[in-house]
């Protein structure tokens, strides 16, 4: 088999370039796969010298422009023709790279992808897809997390089966278990994208579970969970605010009691807690629907996060991903 090459974009997010290009390094480590740390090459090379790696698996494509979150994504792709996003996105384009990876303008990356790169023929709508933490330490995978605000039901059952390509072949989870997010667990519940994109799913030959409800997602009761992009982005956002703020809930009430061996006592199951709704942990989302994998990182996201966008990606190609995506999706 060829060697895996992943382009990171090294210039994106709130930690870069000193994470990002941690955490290509690592991955880089960790897997074997070559990184393409994208960006601008003489800041890249400082950072490199606080690492020992391997050079043949570590190399740096220059890009002198950097598109900001604060400006317009289509602006930036056509105005900033030598930004980290965009060289990053055409080495895939030239096949020199199997995927690409950013932390940086969520915008940006979705226009760019989809320009650059393009559909896989018989897709309707690319899709964001990202893992929901559950209490059994594993993760539904959730989609739309906010490409596709308004759908129809023919691009949700799409996104089911791409959501169920990725989470078998990347997740390693056999015959996933597909749900409809919804306000009801009855047949019946929703409202008119839903109800019709239930009876599609019922014949979609997916391994159908029905309608999910909000408050079953941390339970697990779906492995790939999809819906809209309007209603996924509002779960992904509350799904990471909430913790933090039943967190420092718990920790200021804690330290009201005065008692050190009560808070010391704490310290392991607040530690679990943390790592069960770790963002480094997941690694990012996947846009899948176009003509190679891209994985938008959170922008401010630690080397750890990288590394592990970095992996999923490897997992990806190794397992001919696309591939499957092209031959279901048509």
């Amino acid at each position: 088999m060829e060697k895996i090459i992943i382009a990171l974009d090294a210039m994106g997010g709130d930690n870069a370039p000193v994470e990002t290009v941690k955490g290509g390094v690592l991955a880089a480590n960790e897997t074997g796969a070559k990184v393409i740390l994208v960006g601008r090459e003489e800041v890249i090379k400082e950072e490199l010298k606080k690492y020992e790696y391997d050079s043949e698996n570590i190399e740096i494509a220059n890009a002198t422009e950097v598109i900001g979150t604060d400006e317009s994504p289509t602006s930036g792709i056509k105005k900033k023709k030598d930004s980290s996003v965009l060289v990053g996105l055409k080495l895939v384009k030239e096949g020199k790279a199997n995927a690409f990876v950013s932390a940086g303008s969520t915008g940006a990356l979705l226009v760019g992808g989809i320009m650059v790169l393009g559909k896989i023929e018989g897709v309707s709508r690319p899709v964001l897809g990202t893992g929901i933490p559950t209490v059994t330490g594993g993760y539904s995978f959730m989609l739309d997390c906010g490409a596709n605000v308004d759908c129809k039901p023919s691009y949700l059952v799409q996104f089911a089966e791409m959501g169920a390509i990725y989470v078998e072949s990347v997740m390693g989870i056999e015959n996933p278990r597909v749900g409809l997010i919804n306000n009801g667990a009855e047949k019946e519940k929703g409202n008119s994208l839903t109800k019709q994109t239930y009876e599609l799913l019922e014949e979609s030959g997916l391994n159908f579970v029905g309608n999910v409800e909000a408050v079953d997602i941390p339970f697990g009761k779906a492995d790939v969970i999809v819906c809209d992009g309007f209603v996924g982005n509002m779960i992904l956002k509350l799904c990471e605010g909430l913790p933090k703020a039943l967190m420092s809930i718990i920790k200021e009430e804690l330290v009201k009691t005065g008692d050190k061996n009560l808070i010391a006592g704490m310290a392991a199951p607040f530690g679990a807690v943390k790592s069960l709704f770790d963002a480094e942990e997941i690694g990012g989302a996947a846009f899948l629907g176009l003509n190679a994998l891209l994985l938008k990182v959170h922008g401010g996201s630690q080397a750890g996060a990288i590394k592990n966008a970095v992996k999923q990606c490897v997992v990806f190609t190794q397992n001919d991903t696309l591939g499957k995506f092209s031959e279901k999706v048509k």
